[in-house]
Parts: structure tokens; sequence; C-alpha cells
């Protein structure tokens, strides 16, 4: 749960960033910043995954 956890706040963080130094309105910088937020989770959660099933 705490890996978890971190990389909520690493992905929040990064996101907003990135929404922060990004161009165009208002309204575009915060669904950038939405839909980054939710690449950075499902892409983690997906390499998590797949990672997941090779015997190391």
């Amino acid at each position: 749960m705490t890996h978890f956890l971190f990389l909520l706040i690493f992905a929040f963080f990064i996101s907003v960033l990135f929404a922060v130094f990004s161009d165009g309105t208002t309204r575009e910088r915060v669904i950038y910043g939405l839909k980054s937020f939710l690449q950075f989770v499902v892409i983690s959660l997906a390499i998590a995954w797949l990672l997941y099933f090779i015997p190391w």
C-alpha cells in the first residue's frame, strides 16, 4: 500500500508541474494535468502487473 501511495503522490506532483509549464488556457492545463496523472497511474500499474509474472 505504501508503494501505491508514493506512486499517487509522485504522479500528482509531476502532473501539476506538467500542467503549470504547459501552454494553453487554464481549462486545457487542468485537462492536461488530469490526463497525465491518469496516464502515470495506469501505465505504472500495467507495468507492475506485467513484471509480476516474471520469475526473478
